[in-house]
C-alpha cells in the first residue's frame, strides 16, 4: 500500500480531509502543525487569495509602480491628476 502526503490550505480543507479519513476508516496522524512557516500560518488564518494578492501587491510597490499623493490637496485633487 502507498502514503499519500496532503498539504491542505486552510482550516476548511483539513476539515474535509480529517472528515473522509474518518468516514472510510482511514488511519491518520498528524504532524507538523508546530512548525507551520509564517506564510502558512497566514494562508491559514486569511485564506490563500488574500495573502497571493497582498504578495502581489507588495511586489507591485517594490517594482516603484506606487502613486503618491500631495498632502496640500484634498483627495478628489489628487485623484483627478492622475
Amino acid at each position: 500500500m502507498e502514503t499519500l502526503i496532503m498539504h491542505p490550505k486552510t482550516k476548511e480543507q483539513l476539515a474535509a480531509l480529517k472528515a473522509v479519513a474518518k468516514a472510510l476508516k482511514v488511519p491518520f496522524k498528524k504532524e507538523g502543525s508546530s512548525a507551520l512557516t509564517e506564510r502558512e500560518k497566514t494562508i491559514d488564518h486569511y485564506g490563500i487569495e488574500m495573502v497571493e494578492a497582498i504578495e502581489k501587491a507588495e511586489e507591485s510597490i517594490k517594482k516603484g509602480n506606487v502613486k503618491t499623493l500631495d498632502p496640500t490637496k484634498s483627495l478628489w485633487e489628487n485623484i483627478q491628476s492622475f
